[in-house]
C-alpha cells in the first residue's frame, strides 16, 4: 500500500466517523432508545435486518421501533412481538424474511434473554475476543434453523454480526455504542465485509480475494490494523468514505 492511500484512509476515517454518518444508516436506530438493554436489543435486531436496499430495510426498522415504543428489550423478553410476528405466517415481511421467519428469530432471541439475562451476558460468558464472539452468536442460533438471519457458522464473512460487534465494542465513538468495551478488545474485531467493501478493497490493492468469506475479512482486518493499530475497524468508516466519494486507485494519487 502506498503512503497516499494510507493517508487518504486515515483522512476519510476522521471525516466520516461523525454523528452525520448515522443519517440513513441502521446504527441510527440504536440511538433512538434509552438504556443499555434497549440499545443492545435494538442494535441486534437492526443488524440482522440490514441487508439489501437501505431505503427499504430502514422502513422495516422504523416499523419495529414503532411497535416497541422504544422498549425493545421488554418487547422481545415478554413475547409481545407475537402481536405482530406469528409462526406460520408466510407473508413477506422483508425480502427473504417472512413474518414466520422473524417470529422464530425473535422467539430464539427471547429464549436467550430469559436464560442468559442479555446477549451481552451470553457473549461475556462464552467469548474472549471478536472471533469467538461471532462463533458464539452463530452457535446459539444455529439449532433454530435461522441461517437466513444469522449464519450457522463462520465460513461466510458474517457481515451483519461483525457490524453488530463493531457497534457494541468500539467506544469513544459518535456512532458506535461501546457497551461491551469492558470485556471485548476492539483490536480483535473483524471488518464487516460485503461485496461493496470487497470491491473497494480490491480497487485500492488492500485485498485480492473476490469472495466475501471470513478468511478474506480477517485478511482485510489485518491490513487495516497496520493503518489503525489500536482500532482496526476505524477503517470501516474510511472505506465507506472512499466509496461515497467514488475513489479509485488513480484518484488517490491525484
Amino acid at each position: 500500500m502506498d503512503s497516499k492511500t494510507r493517508q487518504q484512509l486515515i483522512r476519510y476515517a476522521e471525516i466520516y466517523e461523525t454523528e452525520r454518518f448515522m443519517q440513513g444508516d441502521p446504527s441510527w436506530f440504536m440511538h433512538q432508545v434509552q438504556g443499555v438493554r434497549n440499545q443492545e436489543a435494538m442494535a441486534f435486531i437492526a443488524s440482522c435486518l440490514s441487508y439489501g436496499s437501505r431505503q427499504q430495510f430502514m422502513k422495516k426498522l422504523q416499523t419495529i421501533l414503532d411497535c416497541t415504543g422504544g422498549e425493545v428489550d421488554a418487547w422481545v423478553r415478554s413475547g409481545r412481538f407475537g402481536q405482530t410476528f406469528r409462526d406460520a405466517d408466510h407473508r413477506c415481511f422483508y425480502r427473504l424474511f417472512s413474518y414466520d421467519t422473524f417470529s422464530r428469530f425473535l422467539s430464539a432471541y427471547q429464549q436467550l434473554l430469559l436464560t442468559e439475562g442479555s446477549l451481552g451476558d451470553y457473549v461475556r460468558r462464552t467469548s474472549t475476543d471478536g472471533a469467538t464472539a461471532i462463533e458464539a452468536i452463530s452457535r446459539y442460533f444455529a439449532p433454530h434453523d435461522l441461517g437466513i438471519v444469522i449464519p450457522k457458522n463462520t465460513q461466510s464473512a458474517c457481515k451483519r454480526v461483525c457490524m453488530f460487534l463493531r457497534w457494541m465494542v468500539r467506544s469513544h465513538s459518535p456512532v458506535d455504542l461501546g457497551l461491551w468495551a469492558d470485556f471485548l478488545d476492539r483490536r480483535s474485531l473483524i471488518i464487516p465485509l460485503d461485496t461493496h467493501v470487497l470491491q473497494q478493497s480490491e480497487t485500492l490493492g488492500l485485498l485480492t480475494s473476490r469472495t466475501a468469506t471470513m478468511s478474506a475479512a480477517r485478511r482485510l482486518t489485518a491490513v487495516l490494523s497496520t493503518i489503525f493499530p489500536d482500532d482496526p475497524l476505524k477503517g470501516d468508516f474510511a472505506l465507506f468514505g472512499l466509496g461515497i466519494n467514488g475513489a479509485t486507485s488513480a484518484k488517490l494519487t491525484t
